[in-house]
């Protein structure tokens, strides 16, 4: 029996009816059987996209996982937080900047099946334009290679000798090697005049070509993009917000780099979230709802207590006038990556509909899923914390 078949055994179980069938329920559910319990809801249910919220990144991973080994890779997909801390003028892993604009994308394009996003994800401000469409390039295309290269270096890839990390792309004669941001080998495009005679994954190590594709997806490897709104709104920061004149003029002219996108609040004219993408259709998920809105909080305080600290080594004086946004003691936590409880995850319960899948307090609705989660050979269940 397959494991999707698996997750159809929980059909005729109530909680799961009620999660599907009702707005806002609250299921008891074992940790170790959280997975097999959001397969259930996701295959028998019709709401799509179900976004399922976790305290924390590890748990967001842990879920994704195991919802991998019910529905498969193509119906799950992580939509991951920065690694960063607030106005850390450092940028995110590629990765994880390419994923997020794959998943923003996915959500006008064809949403996944089931999107898992930790709590700092969900309540994190976006990048104006994050989630664009991707280069498709696919065997027997016509391909302009100078063209695609400044399309390329525009969704911030960079130029390099040789490919070897995600977000390198080379040129040598007639061959384009491009590293997708959300790929896990290199890509390599021979062509034959304009049209590509070839597509394969190579290796990093010896550069030698491994496996022919068909046709493969390049996203951005970046969220801010310096595009013609982004550079005309640095530009007005300028004169407006000297203290970060030397930022603004990079951007103003168009420069990709490092630690960007710590500028974003002052960037962005739009607190738009993730929730503001998300269909109105969809079903939201909350694990462990009372953890999560203490790591939210926990979230906004740390952001307050970072954006007081850097105001000083940014030669901010303390009566100095900042216009959007304030630092500091005006508003400076509600403008940087939006760790705002209010603004997200309340959002996300009324608007939206939403399943709190709580640790379990009801020891007969533990029961009830421990009987249903024997057939996993979960021998181990036989108590809950």
């Amino acid at each position: 029996m397959a494991l999707i078949d698996l997750a159809t055994t929980l059909r005729d179980q109530p909680a799961i009816l009620a999660a599907i069938g009702r707005t806002h329920p609250v299921v008891a559910v074992p940790e170790p059987a959280r997975a097999y319990a959001l397969a259930a809801i996701a295959h028998l249910g019709e709401r799509r996209p179900v976004v399922i919220a976790t305290p924390s990144g590890v748990d967001a991973e842990r879920i994704e996982r195991d919802l991998v080994t019910f529905l498969g890779p193509d119906a799950v997909s992580l939509f991951p937080a920065w690694e960063t801390l607030p106005f850390e003028r450092v940028s995110p892993g590629i990765e994880t900047m390419g994923r997020r604009n794959q998943v923003l994308w996915s959500l006008e394009a064809a949403p996944p099946q089931i999107i898992v996003a930790p709590v700092r994800a969900l309540v994190q401000r976006l990048a104006p334009g994050s989630g664009g469409d991707p280069l498709v390039i696919g065997a027997g295309d016509v391909l302009d290679l100078d063209e695609t290269v400044e399309r390329l270096v525009g969704m911030g890839y960079r130029r390099d000798v040789q490919v070897e990390h995600r977000g390198d792309i080379a040129v040598r004669g007639s061959i384009l090697d491009i590293y997708p941001s959300t790929a896990d080998a290199p890509v390599r495009v021979d062509l034959w005049g304009d049209e590509v005679d070839r597509l394969s994954e190579f290796a990093v190590s010896d550069q030698r070509s491994t496996a022919a594709l068909s046709e493969v997806s390049v996203f951005a490897c970046r969220e801010l993009l310096p595009d013609e709104v982004v550079r005309a709104r640095a530009e007005t920061l300028i004169a407006a917000e000297p203290w970060g004149r030397e930022q603004w003029q990079r951007i103003a002219d168009g420069e990709l780099f490092d630690g960007m996108e710590s500028w974003l609040p002052w960037l962005a004219d739009l607190d738009e979230v993730f929730f503001d993408r998300v269909p109105a259709d969809a079903l939201v998920v909350l694990v462990e709802p009372n953890r999560a809105r203490d790591r939210a909080t926990d979230l906004l305080a740390e952001e307050a207590d970072l954006a007081g600290s850097l105001s000083r080594t940014w030669g901010i004086e303390d009566d100095c006038e900042i216009a959007d946004p304030p630092l500091e003691k005006s508003r400076v936590g509600s403008r940087g990556q939006r760790m705002d409880l209010g603004a997200s995850i309340e959002r996300l319960q009324p608007l939206r509909g939403g399943l709190h899948l709580a640790p379990p307090d009801f020891p007969v609705a533990v029961l009830h899923l421990v009987a249903q989660v024997r057939v996993l050979h979960a021998a181990e269940i036989t108590q809950v914390d």
